[in-house]
């Protein structure tokens, strides 16, 4: 097997653990926070007011700080694709594209 599948295989699962993470992560946790809410709710007698706080802001948290973290990804990976145009073609005025056509009547 060739380095580049093998490559390709590790980020692949690489990928795929990330994702169930969180996935996990955006269930696992408004559901704790909702259960603790839940307690606190039925020693305060304001059910379902501290449970449903508690979910949507775990919940809207989880998501802010997923989109930033996939923003940060897709910035990263933004620049190393730049980086690495650069370095194999050189700026854009250097890298063979064609210049401005003059005009061939004088």
């Amino acid at each position: 097997m060739s380095p580049a599948p093998a490559r390709e295989q590790l980020e692949l699962r690489r990928g795929a653990g990330d994702a169930f993470a969180a996935a996990f992560e955006m269930v696992a946790t408004p559901a704790l926070f909702g259960l603790a809410g839940w307690w606190l709710d039925t020693r305060l007698g304001t059910f379902p007011l501290v449970t449903l706080a508690a979910v949507l802001v775990v919940f809207g948290y989880g998501v802010w700080r997923f989109a930033r973290q996939y923003s940060a990804r897709v910035d990263e990976a933004l620049e190393a694709r730049r980086a690495g145009y650069s370095a194999t073609t050189g700026s854009p005025a250097t890298s063979g594209h064609a210049a401005p056509v003059e005009s061939v009547h004088e």
